[in-house]
Parts: structure tokens; sequence; C-alpha cells
């Protein structure tokens, strides 16, 4: 982490600065990318700059790849962070908008940490440690975080990879599946949190 700030890879929300630091690493370029969004969710770095790196940096294919190692790497870390530590790390975390499904997750853990997963605007490290909080099994996490982030993956990766051919036919189709993501997201954002206060009723 100390490497990561003295070269002002993870200070700043800045896709470039990203992009320099990891080809500077050449043939390892991928592993430091996937160490970077590992660790990343012990600051709360948003998820989405990397997304948009991995695409810009290793193309839609081998990008979408390496974030989703990296998303499974770095939310692994967050929940068992948070199921070791428990009430100390919550206690820390207190100021963030952590989530009680304490009820919810006897039943429905798997479906509940879907649905989470499927919408973008839910930061994807609160999920992991309220994951970690919970009661959830690990593989019912690990699986339906695999799942319900691949949609996001994918346009976020796209994007990053459109962004050389800015203008271009390509660029204005991942544009609106980002759009699409985002009210779709929206759509689901409400229908969970209804769904979370009944389970918890």
């Amino acid at each position: 982490m100390f490497i990561f700030y003295q070269n002002g890879v993870l200070s700043y929300a800045q896709v470039e600065a990203i992009k320099t630091f990891v080809l500077g690493f050449g043939i390892y370029a991928p592993l430091i990318f996937i160490l970077l969004f590992t660790l990343a969710p012990l600051i709360f770095f948003p998820d989405g700059i990397l997304a948009l790196a991995g695409g810009l940096i290793f193309g839609f294919a081998w990008g979408s790849l390496y974030i989703v190692l990296g998303a499974l790497c770095g939310g692994t870390l967050s929940f068992f962070l948070a199921r070791l530590y428990g009430k100390a790390m919550r206690e820390k975390l207190a100021h963030e908008k952590l989530m009680n499904f304490q009820k919810s997750v006897k039943k429905h853990g798997f479906m509940m940490i879907l649905l989470l997963r499927l919408v973008p605007l839910v930061p994807f490290n609160i999920i992991s440690y309220s994951a970690g909080f919970s009661t959830i099994r690990y593989v019912d996490f690990f699986f339906a975080t695999l799942l319900g982030m691949l949609p996001g993956v994918l346009v976020y990766a796209n994007i990053g990879a459109q962004s050389l051919a800015f203008g271009s036919h390509e660029f204005y189709i991942s544009i609106s599946l980002l759009v699409a993501l985002v009210v779709v997201s929206m759509i689901l954002k409400h229908r969970v949190k209804k769904r979370l206060e009944a389970y918890e009723k």
C-alpha cells in the first residue's frame, strides 16, 4: 500500500495514473493490477475506477478476466477481515453505510448478495464487509459475487477498452450500455431495499 501511495496510484482517482503504474511492471502488469484490486477495499477506493483502468490497459476480454479475479480477491479479503475482527472492525467502519441483513441471509443469503451485486450503485466494498459481519456462508457469498458483478464488469471493461476510440460507433454503444446499466440498477436498488426491509420485519 505504501508503494501504491508513493506512486500516486490509489491516492487519487485517475485512470491514466493507474495505467502508467501497472504497465511499468511489464509482464507482471496483470498481477500488479489484481493486487491493486485486492487491496483497494482497505481504503474504500472506487472499484469503478479500477474497472475502467482494467479495460483500458488490457482490452475488453483480458481486462474483464483480471477485473473479475481482482474483485473476487478484494471481496474475499473484505469478507474475512469483517468475519475475523467482527465487532472491533464494525466500530471502525461505523461511519460507512454498512448493511444489516442478519435475518435475510439465513434463508436467502445467496439471492440477497446476488441482487446487491447486480446494483453497481451499491458500493462493492460495503456489500463485502456487511456480508462478513453476517452469518452467510462464504461459498454463497463467493458465487453470488461472481455472478452478480459480471454485468457491471463487462460494461466498465468495455468502456475502458473503447475509451481510446472516443467518438466512434463502438464508444457510443458502450456509453449507452452504461446508461442502461445505471437505469436498471436504480430499479433493482429500490426493489432490493424493499425486500431487505420485508425480510428484517
